[in-house]
């Protein structure tokens, strides 16, 4: 059987509809449209009601759904277990967001070719949606993420928190007077609690979903924006970002997020590994969340104000 059909299909039943799977697989409609119509043909069972709302199951399709996951996870791990280099005896294939890969991401694959040198050890690199869709399809078994969506046959478990932090381009920057400031997306709780600490600059007229990836928009720019404490650090320490003094900094959690089916040794050395390299992590990130408040204290003599880290809130 083509596997492309079984991708598109299950595609069509996370999007929704024809026209969005065909935006995720960057294929035309009429090409999704006749591979779901080969696939039917061969069952000999319609598997969608197609209307202007979309593509819902049809009974057909619902019970084609499981053997349809099963049929493309067999796939993948063939397609792995024949790709294992010579010297290797099992392998992991990782996925991580943008901004999770420099620190967190390198330092695991680091720690898992200490740990396990028999492992070999693949990275990819996307979106929530699309390391989502992978872990389904089975292309890759364990991902790193901001924003995780489960599904049936994941596990998530949180790894640590990020401090969200805002910063400008500018030294001395006041939090009262923010010229060129850029909204950037972290979520439905960051934006809630964002509206809460900061109602002047809810609607700045330049909203950025792209995670980290926006600290290199604002760097070349004249600007401000809420980004990871751990991932600009090299830009502070460069003078091309200064923190914004009287601030309140978010947490936002990083997760781990794995398929159940993936096998227990490589899941266990991956897990300890991973812990291993959070705990460093955290105590870098104190450190260096401790002298940005320093430096808050120093010219408003609040420090992050009222939006301090969960740590705070814990132990206050």
């Amino acid at each position: 059987m083509d596997i492309s059909l079984i991708k598109t299909f299950l595609e069509v039943v996370a999007s929704g509809s024809f026209v969005s799977a065909s935006e995720r697989l960057l294929v035309t409609q009429s090409a999704v449209s006749l591979r779901i119509q080969r696939l039917e043909d061969s069952l000999g069972k319609p598997l969608f009601t197609r209307s202007k709302a979309g593509a819902e199951l049809t009974p057909a399709g619902g019970e084609f759904e499981p053997y349809a996951l099963s049929l493309l996870r067999i796939w993948e791990e063939a397609r792995q277990q024949i790709a294992i280099p010579e010297g290797f005896t099992r392998s992991i294939h990782i996925g991580a967001q943008y901004s999770l890969w420099p620190r967190l991401g390198f330092q695991l694959i680091d720690a898992l070719r200490t740990a396990a040198p028999d492992l070999s050890v693949r990275g990819e690199l996307g979106m929530s949606d699309r390391l989502t869709r992978m872990l389904i399809e089975g292309s890759i078994q364990f991902g790193l993420f901001y924003t995780p969506q489960l599904r049936p046959g994941l596990v998530a478990e949180e790894v640590m928190e990020e401090e969200l932090i805002l910063v400008a381009t500018w030294p001395d920057a006041d939090l009262n007077h923010l010229p060129g400031y850029i909204f950037v997306d972290w979520g439905p709780e960051f934006v809630h609690a964002h509206a809460l600490e900061l109602p002047g600059l809810t609607n700045p007229g330049l909203t950025l979903a792209l995670g980290a990836l926006a600290a290199e928009f604002v760097v070349r720019r004249e600007g401000a924006a809420y980004l990871p404490a751990r991932y600009v650090k090299r830009y502070l320490d460069a003078n091309q970002l200064h923190l914004v003094a009287g601030a309140p900094a978010f947490p936002y959690p990083i997760w781990a997020v794995w398929r159940e089916d993936l096998e227990a040794d490589v899941i266990d050395v991956t897990k300890k590994a991973l812990r291993q390299v959070a705990l460093s992590l955290d105590a870098e990130q104190e450190e260096l969340v401790s002298g940005l408040r320093e430096i808050a204290l120093g010219h408003v003599g609040q420090g992050f104000a009222r939006g301090s880290s969960t740590k705070d809130k814990k132990n206050s």
